[in-house]
């Protein structure tokens, strides 16, 4: 039974190192792959929905009053435009174009988190949108890997 992803050294098998590339991509990574793409492509979807509904939260609570003041609409508008582009981002995710889709997550994020801070409270929830943007950066990231691997495959 062959290793996958392991590098034969004078005998014996590792880990690549930090910076080395793996050989193949490990199909092991798929399942990683599909939990973020559908928690990334999901999450955004069904907040998105809920800024017209506002059941999970009170979405308004959380707009920094420095973009309260720089808008000229109220802060439920602000937010259904908010929840817009939320959905466009989750669906864009769940389609074929997932590696743009989760940029775009990305920067929302980082985005939201900005504003977060800028409220003056909320650190933890910004420093979980920082964290779950990590986690948009490593979907695109095995999803140009799997990119990568599918059109080297069709290349063959």
């Amino acid at each position: 039974m062959r290793m996958k992803n392991f590098v034969t050294i004078r005998g014996a098998r590792r880990s690549p190192k930090w910076g080395e590339e793996m050989a193949e991509f490990d199909d092991r990574l798929n399942a990683g792959w599909w939990a973020l793409r559908i928690g990334l492509g999901v999450g955004p979807i069904i907040t998105g929905i809920d800024k017209y509904f506002n059941k999970l939260t009170d979405w308004g609570m959380y707009l920094s009053p420095i973009v309260s003041r720089i808008m000229s609409v109220s802060a439920t508008t602000f937010m259904r435009g908010v929840g817009v582009v939320e959905i466009i981002a989750g669906l864009i995710v769940l389609s074929r174009w997932t590696k743009l889709g989760s940029y775009m997550v990305m920067v929302w994020l980082i985005s939201i988190a900005v504003n977060l801070l800028t409220t003056g409270m909320f650190y933890d929830l910004a420093m979980r949108d920082v964290e779950i943007a990590v986690g948009a950066f490593a979907l695109s990231q095995l999803s140009a890997s799997r990119e990568q691997r599918t059109t080297a495959r069709q290349g063959a």
